[in-house]
């Protein structure tokens, strides 16, 4: 055989190999990834031929379903949300024309009933034809309802125009995720309209369709003084009887701190600054602990990375201090002023609902914080359960002992008639845990607020734990207008509301 013969068998072998690979690695080894693209509306396309599963509450609340269009032997099935704007932002919306959101999206493989190739060819040389699987979700309606009602009311009572805000309520015990709204909201029956869809997203501040507990972040004021408790506590280098300074002002990074409304107190103990959420107390706090030990913790609790939640990743956020640039940093910033929930150019202290749920559920349950989730069970067409929730550990943040004092030094928040949360009770007055936050937004003297609170109850055998937060409030605090959102939640929860 002479040379070029050789050569050209040669190049055909190696471009026959190079197809070969090529086709594999797109059709085996990276097929999700292509068939997760956004652009590719294929397997929405083919999805439309199958009975996508039924989306239903703890408490069996219908909140998606399918329904066949055009008739015939081979049915095209589109989804209808029977709740409309109610569950829009956890359960998202599942439409060709538009795409998938929210819970629609991250359990897509069982609602669609997705099988593997083996499965697939027997069940089609049997003629089974292939119908999706049903996802009851761990959101109980009534808490959802009540949760939807109380945030509206809040806004509508004292927010400003074009402002939002979200509530979280947690299973401390399982993380099972009890109730979740975002306003404002969206009708998912709306999108399935391409032009919908682009008005809702042009929306500009508004932008009904960010889920606000999962993708917004927000500086969390002093409800992430809990968290520095915490460090402070679980790190041996105070107790709760340790004494600080509570002067005002004090200087913090250089620059002089003030406590809220220039109060001045002399020397305090931790469980005094907690309950009156005295600034100076707690920023020194965060500067002897250092810049180390505080991203340690925060790292803990899940700051600095998305919530290990069953949702999509696009639609989440990470906590932690952001620099001016919009990127998570672990050093060379003011330490002091992060561990009261503020910050500055080179990181300010931002997170989202859902962490500071999970700061106030990790604290409930004695330490540990229990991996959030939606799904409460998984059933096929004939009904056999295929998944259930199994709660899993995410961490142990802290140890039960740093939990207990907490739990102790939050009680106090809201029981001590000294606490910033004192005129809050919960199911005719079952003693619960509690912290305030107000964080300025902009100019102080446009008096524009984030008020927050994060609770659990009751204190000492907690069932919920919830965080409410609402932007650009004017002249807002954290206990009279986010507070009220949190009680009517724990009470819905603990069947006194």
């Amino acid at each position: 055989m002479n040379s070029p013969i050789t050569k050209l068998y040669a190049l055909m072998l190696v471009l026959f190999a190079a197809l070969v690979g090529f086709t594999s690695y797109w059709a085996v080894f990276d097929s999700n990834t292509l068939k997760d693209e956004t652009a590719n509306r294929r397997p929405l396309i083919e999805e439309q031929q199958v009975r996508r599963g039924l989306i239903k509450t703890a408490d069996g609340v219908t909140v998606a379903e399918s329904h066949p269009e055009g008739g015939g032997k081979n049915p095209v099935y589109v989804r209808d949300y029977p709740q409309g704007s109610l569950y829009g932002h956890p359960v998202g919306y599942s439409f060709v024309q538009t795409g998938q959101t929210g819970i629609e999206k991250s359990e897509n493989a069982v609602l669609a009933g997705e099988r593997n190739e083996f499965t697939s060819i027997l069940d089609q040389l049997r003629s089974v034809p292939q119908e999706g699987q049903n996802v009851t979700l761990t959101i109980d309606s009534h808490i959802q309802q009540v949760a939807t009602q109380a945030l509206q009311q809040e806004i509508a009572s004292n927010g400003i125009q074009g402002a939002g805000g979200a509530v979280v309520a947690l299973d401390p015990s399982t993380g099972a995720v009890k109730a979740m709204v975002s306003q404002p909201g969206f009708d998912p029956n709306t999108v399935k309209d391409q032009g919908v869809l682009e008005r809702l997203n042009s929306q500009g501040s508004g932008a009904p369709l960010v889920n606000r507990a999962t993708q917004s972040v927000y500086p969390p004021g002093s409800t992430m003084k809990v968290v520095t408790a915490a460090a402070a506590l679980d790190s041996g280098q105070f107790t709760p009887n340790s004494v600080l300074s509570g002067h005002s002002p004090q200087n913090i990074g250089g620059v002089p701190l003030f406590n809220a409304g220039g109060e001045e107190f002399g020397n305090i103990d931790m469980t005094t600054a907690l309950t009156a959420s005295v600034n100076t107390y707690f920023a020194q706090v965060g500067e002897q602990l250092g810049t180390g030990t505080m991203v340690e913790y925060m790292k803990r609790f899940g700051f600095y990375s998305d919530p290990a939640l069953d949702y999509p990743s696009d639609e989440m956020a990470p906590s932690g201090p952001y620099n001016s640039s919009g990127s998570l940093v672990t050093s060379n910033f003011d330490v002091g002023r992060v561990a009261i929930g503020q910050g500055g150019a080179e990181g300010q202290d931002l997170t989202t609902p859902l962490q500071m749920a999970e700061v106030a559920a990790t604290v409930a349950d004695g330490g540990k914080l229990m991996q959030p989730t939606f799904v409460q069970q998984v059933t096929d067409p004939d009904g056999r359960v295929t998944q259930k929730l199994s709660p899993h550990v995410q961490a142990t943040p802290i140890s039960p002992q740093t939990a207990s004092e907490l739990t102790d030094m939050m009680t106090h928040v809201t029981q001590d008639p000294e606490g910033t949360a004192a005129g809050l009770t919960v199911a005719g007055g079952v003693p619960f845990a509690g912290k305030t936050g107000t964080a300025e937004i902009g100019d102080p003297a446009d008096g524009i607020n984030q008020p927050w609170f994060i609770a659990f109850a009751p204190a000492q055998d907690p069932k919920i734990a919830v965080a409410a937060t609402i932007e650009r409030c004017q002249g807002c605090f954290g206990a009279e207008v986010a507070g009220p959102v949190v009680t009517q939640v724990i009470d819905a929860a603990l069947g006194s509301g």
